[in-house]
């Protein structure tokens, strides 16, 4: 069974939660079951109201191909750093610049922000909701269940037209519990009460093919791969939670996941708020902790 029976009696109730909050510009409440996922039904009842602003994630060529009516591109690049701009890659970009790019976009603080993927682009997609969550607007931002394969699917109309958004103005309120930094993780290693996940495909958990400096995962890191949270068309899974449990997170553990460079590692933090956890991403991933020679990982080097 998918998320499609609460998907729809939710949605009723997203745009009272934002337009109640969109009084208020400040910012700060993460996401919850309730305004974290929408159904392609939901989005095609509120595809022109006013408050929403339909963003598409994926490949360019897929968004010329032809895309969701009124959904507007967005560049990943603007919301977070290109290989060679600095020793890491793919960070999550200042604060200033964020509220310029999503602004541009056509984000403001009293938009309900609807994400979704083009092709397979989950993991941008969750990236863009963490970027939202970071900024403080989490509780304004959904992702579509399905993305464009499932709009598609159910011969909803897509069309090539490329619309001008009116550039938003955006105050954010930076959130200190979204993105982990490198100590945060060294500290959390074998801590009672924190489950450290780590969101790549098992070759690379299990240090069987190398990444970042060299092969291995941080020491206790559990293994969720990114893409079992999702079907083929990109739909949450019903049984996560069962998924979470079933990799070693307690319930009631703080979350911390990390990937290559914090693109897959986005949708597992996705699903963790999802489920109710207390959830972190470390955006430095494997690309920072194999960079430090000094740091334990696992399977040890032999």
């Amino acid at each position: 069974m998918r998320l499609s029976r609460w998907l729809t009696a939710a949605g009723a109730t997203i745009l009272l939660t934002m337009s109640a909050a969109a009084a208020d510009p400040a910012c700060g409440t993460h996401g919850n079951k309730d305004t974290m996922v929408v159904s392609t039904a939901w989005l095609a009842d509120h595809i022109t109201s006013p408050e929403v602003v339909i963003l598409a994630v994926g490949q360019k060529k897929d968004y010329d191909a032809g895309h969701i009516p009124g959904s507007v591109f967005l560049n990943m690049d603007t919301i977070a750093t290109k290989n060679g701009e600095q020793t890491l890659n793919y960070q999550v970009r200042p604060m200033a610049d964020l509220a310029t790019a999503f602004g541009n976009v056509g984000v403001s603080n009293s938009s309900h922000v609807v994400l979704y993927a083009m092709g397979s682009g989950w993991a941008p997609t969750a990236r863009a909701y963490v970027t939202l969550e970071a900024m403080g607007l989490g509780a304004k931002a959904s992702m579509v269940d399905g993305g464009l394969a499932t709009w598609q699917d159910e011969h909803r109309v897509v069309n090539t037209d490329v619309p001008t958004p009116k550039a938003g103005k955006i105050q954010v309120c930076p959130q200190a519990d979204v993105i982990a930094d490198l100590n945060l993780v060294k500290d959390s290693l074998k801590k009672p009460g924190v489950s450290i996940v780590d969101s790549r495909t098992p070759v690379f958990y299990k240090g069987e093919q190398s990444s970042g400096k060299h092969p291995g995962r941080i020491p206790g890191a559990l293994n969720i791969t990114f893409n079992t949270l999702v079907d083929e068309k990109g739909k949450l899974k019903a049984d996560v939670g069962q998924m979470f449990s079933d990799a070693g997170v307690k319930k009631g553990d703080k979350v911390i996941t990390y990937c290559h460079i914090g693109q897959q590692a986005s949708l597992v933090y996705f699903v963790a708020r999802y489920l109710g956890y207390d959830a972190r991403m470390y955006d430095g991933s494997w690309d920072e902790w194999s960079s430090h020679a000094e740091l334990p990982y696992e399977p040890e080097k032999k």
